[in-house]
């Protein structure tokens, strides 16, 4: 079937979210993007991907190019509404840090759904992060200030120890706009550290950067422990694992995906519906 590709807005009933299909008959892969960044994230990756996969993308609501939510939503409801708005039975999932815990979670509660795990520096609901009061004040005030400079160097100072480069600041500050409505809307989605044996049969793979925060090494360490994964450790490598090292996570994610035979996982290519 020939390539057919679509971007645009996808209704989700109480709100929308930009995506974006490649196309093709490829399995299909979805990158779930990380919460200091937006779907733009992969722009390094996709002309490869797309070479072997159908590639899906899009932004959580507030991020990027999506809408800023105004009432309560699930990252975990959504993706299973974006899956199902392209008609996808079964995925490779790709997810960096907030994705990664998205990605888990999906997995979690339909495993048949899904034919592999890339996780990047994820985010896992129901790990112990350690409490940090002076960055939590720092953050309510630079948002109650509505100081979208001061969350934007925050951000770039929390999560970007590789640079604050002019990619890197792009992205945090497409993230900063996002952080607001999200703590206003976003509702939590079910814990799942306890829960990461249950994932031993996907195949998996967690990735993560020696200058990322020592929070995210351990739960990214804990993550493949707890899977019973590979993990793959990326030197000068922060928070931004496909800017950073874009031709070492596409290899993560090629061979991972490569486990499953290329027919495991699909559907015939089809513009989105609206629920």
């Amino acid at each position: 079937m020939a390539a057919m590709t679509w971007d645009g807005l996808i209704q989700l009933g109480d709100g929308d979210v930009w995506a974006a299909d490649s196309g093709g008959d490829g399995p299909p892969l979805v990158l779930l993007h990380p919460g200091v960044g937006d779907s733009r994230i992969w722009e390094g990756l996709v002309p490869e991907l797309t070479a072997h996969h159908r590639v899906i993308r899009y932004d959580v609501r507030g991020y990027g190019r999506s809408p800023q939510p105004t009432t309560a939503y699930s990252m975990l409801a959504d993706l299973h509404t974006v899956l199902d708005c392209f008609g996808l039975d079964r995925v490779h999932l790709v997810g960096c840090s907030m994705g990664g815990g998205t990605a888990l979670g999906f997995t979690l509660q339909q495993p048949g759904r899904v034919a592999s795990l890339a996780l990047l520096c994820p985010g896992v609901p129901g790990f112990p992060w350690p409490a940090e009061p002076e960055s939590d004040a720092e953050y309510d005030r630079l948002v109650a200030a509505d100081d979208l400079d001061g969350l934007t160097a925050f951000g770039l100072r929390e999560w970007a120890a590789a640079g604050a480069d002019e990619d890197a600041a792009a992205q945090l500050r497409s993230a900063a706009r996002a952080w607001p409505g999200e703590d206003l809307h976003q509702q939590p989605d079910p814990p799942l550290y306890d829960r990461l044996g249950e994932l031993s049969a996907v195949p998996a793979v967690v990735l993560v950067g020696d200058l990322d925060r020592r929070p995210a090494i351990d739960c990214a360490e804990q993550t493949a422990a707890r899977i019973g994964c590979e993990l793959v450790r990326l030197p000068g490598v922060d928070h931004l694992p496909p800017l950073r090292a874009p031709g070492p996570v596409l290899r993560v994610i090629e061979e991972v995906a490569a486990r499953q035979s290329r027919g495991s996982a699909g559907s015939a290519p089809r513009r989105p519906s609206t629920p």
